[in-house]
């Protein structure tokens, strides 16, 4: 379905606000807008196209609720549910909990999320459009979030590299590299057979096209990725780690520096990301909403 499809609130009133492209191969700053407040269908399609030109957006000062959260990423199309059910919000399973905050004794989210690069859910069948991650508690040093563009990546591949890889596919799964993401202290929850059940591994193209844009881009990444199908191990194994080393050339970043109530929505079609951490004994807790996108071709 096409994110402009499910917008319907045309009454709403207009919002004045401002889309700022940063200083960066991606992303631009939305200044002004108020996400508590119901967008009319010009505001959204604004929005909409400006995810698109720029990949990744950022939303300053929003003092949003659950809902509002889950109510504007639903805006863009269903919303997917993280296997990690435990990580869950209370009463809002669409927001998963990414956060170092134990109460009594016990982790309230996802502490170790994001240690190598990914696109998020590329582990599933249909994987995601995109990721709302709103923060809610942040660290007072650390924590910023680095987004690798995966069509600047395509297009300054090798030529000669670029046509090997046409017609390529790889495998995904969830649970490739799922004990090496432990951080000090943190020990990942064990996988129930449901679990896994719900994770099991994937193919889909190692380039794909963005299904609204057209444009072409790397689609695979050093977490989820485990082989390139019908070639040798040891091959896969080499244009793999050349992939994953020029999919994060710096050329392509941009790091994100967390400011209070930023919500950052970026496009898992076009981008990966890697959570840069934060001293352990400093608190962080973010609310991430997961847009599910499309079969990539």
């Amino acid at each position: 379905m096409s994110a402009l499809a499910t917008s319907r609130l045309v009454d709403a009133p207009s919002q004045s606000f401002e889309i700022k492209p940063f200083d960066a191969p991606l992303g631009a700053e939305i200044i002004g807008l108020d996400l508590s407040q119901p967008l009319n269908d010009d505001d959204f399609t604004r929005i909409h196209r400006a995810h698109l030109d720029h990949g990744l957006l950022v939303f300053r000062d929003q003092r949003i609720t659950p809902q509002q959260q889950i109510d504007f990423s639903r805006r863009f199309g269903p919303l997917q549910i993280h296997v990690l059910k435990q990580f869950l919000l209370a009463n809002h399973p669409e927001i998963f909990i990414i956060s170092n905050v134990k109460e009594n004794g016990q982790p309230i989210g996802l502490a170790d999320a994001g240690k190598f690069w990914h696109s998020d859910l590329s582990y599933k069948e249909i994987p995601s459009l995109g990721s709302m991650l709103l923060a809610q508690e942040l660290p007072e040093e650390g924590g910023d979030t680095l987004f690798a563009s995966q069509q600047l990546a395509y297009e300054t591949l090798p030529a000669e590299l670029r046509q090997a890889l046409e017609g390529k596919r790889a495998a995904h799964s969830y649970t490739a590299r799922y004990a090496d993401e432990v951080i000090a202290g943190v020990i990942r929850p064990t996988l129930t057979e449901a679990q896994l059940a719900e994770v099991k591994a994937v193919v889909h193209p190692v380039l794909r096209t963005h299904p609204e844009t057209g444009r072409k881009g790397l689609f695979v990444n050093e977490n989820f990725t485990t082989h390139i199908l019908d070639i040798p191990e040891v091959e896969s194994r080499q244009i793999l780690a050349e992939l994953f080393a020029h999919s994060a050339r710096p050329e392509f970043i941009y790091r994100h520096q967390w400011q209070p109530h930023d919500m950052v929505f970026w496009d898992n079609r076009a981008l990966i990301h890697l959570a840069t951490g934060c001293p352990t004994h400093l608190r962080r807790r973010m609310h991430r909403t997961t847009i599910q996108g499309d079969v990539p071709f």
